[in-house]
């Protein structure tokens, strides 16, 4: 694929219409349709299906659109690298981390960072903890801040701080007010949870399969404020990131108890992908980072 086709093919990949596509790329519809056409009669294939004014990736389609994505990373990369090289000084940094990292932990970081090193540019993009691992595999982000640890290969990791685990139930609970408790206490509870994908999901699932309990989901969301919210309207239990100093806190609205479970934390660490060679600019950020939380108590 030539570099120029980059662009506007992943866009109308993603879209799948040609006319958002076109005033995204700020062309004429028939003109992106014409590029599209010279396109697959150079592959000798088509990559979209038809559908009126609909159109998806087919089979072909799929395969040049994860080697379109795989290119530009290495492009983008590429311009990085060069701009390291030409100014040593500055850089740029693609971070990726979790929403429920964005209230606190991420602006520290920034912030303390920043002040040491203020001619690079960071770029920041929130997800789940499985899309932030997926983009830094793909090369779309340099760095991720994620919990738990991922279990994918060619994953780097940091630790940055262990963060305690909570119960949270509603404010007239039974347990409200509780030193502690553990999860079977509630086997038969319902609970609210975040989807599969997010990083206090799989925590939630690993914690109840230790306690060899099988829980009834009430209302899945991918929000801990919403997970909050609902269990102080009364709709289930929930198991919550507690309070911590290197956090934004505990969530307000629900009466929280500490899990007296084993394992009940989370680790919260900065990943990589163990096969990229990085710039000078995401070398200074983990070596700050790793500063920033051995003086702040957490992990090394």
């Amino acid at each position: 694929m030539l570099s120029e086709d980059l662009e506007w093919f992943t866009t109308l990949a993603e879209l799948e219409r040609v006319g958002a596509a076109a005033d995204r790329l700020h062309l004429a519809q028939p003109t992106l349709s014409r590029m599209l056409a010279r396109l697959e009669r150079r592959v000798g294939v088509e990559l979209f299906d038809r559908h009126g004014k609909r159109i998806t990736l087919n089979e072909f389609g799929r395969i040049y659109y994860e080697h379109a994505r795989r290119a530009q990373a290495e492009l983008d990369a590429a311009k990085q690298a060069l701009a390291d090289r030409s100014n040593p000084a500055g850089g740029v940094l693609r971070l990726s981390f979790q929403h429920s990292f964005g209230g606190s932990l991420v602006p520290q970081l920034i912030s303390g960072f920043r002040r040491a090193s203020g001619r690079i540019t960071i770029t920041l993009w929130q997800g789940a903890a499985e899309a932030v691992t997926e983009r830094v595999l793909a090369g779309e982000a340099d760095l991720g801040i994620v919990s738990p640890r991922p279990a994918a290969a060619g994953i780097g990791w940091r630790a940055v701080l262990r963060q305690p685990l909570v119960l949270a139930v509603p404010p007239e609970h039974r347990l409200a007010g509780r030193r502690q408790v553990r999860l079977a206490e509630v086997a038969d509870a319902e609970f609210v949870t975040m989807h599969h994908g997010f990083g206090m999901r799989r925590i939630f699932d690993e914690l109840c399969a230790a306690a060899d309990i099988r829980p009834r989901i009430a209302f899945e969301s991918s929000d801990l404020v919403t997970v909050a919210g609902l269990v102080s309207a009364g709709l289930g239990l929930a198991i919550l990131p507690g309070e911590d100093p290197l956090s934004a806190g505990p969530l307000s609205g629900p009466a929280t108890v500490p899990l007296a479970d084993a394992g009940a934390a989370r680790a919260v660490g900065l990943v990589w992908s163990a096969a990229a060679t990085p710039p000078d600019a995401v070398r200074r950020f983990r070596d700050f980072t790793e500063d920033w939380a051995r003086r702040r108590g957490g992990i090394p």
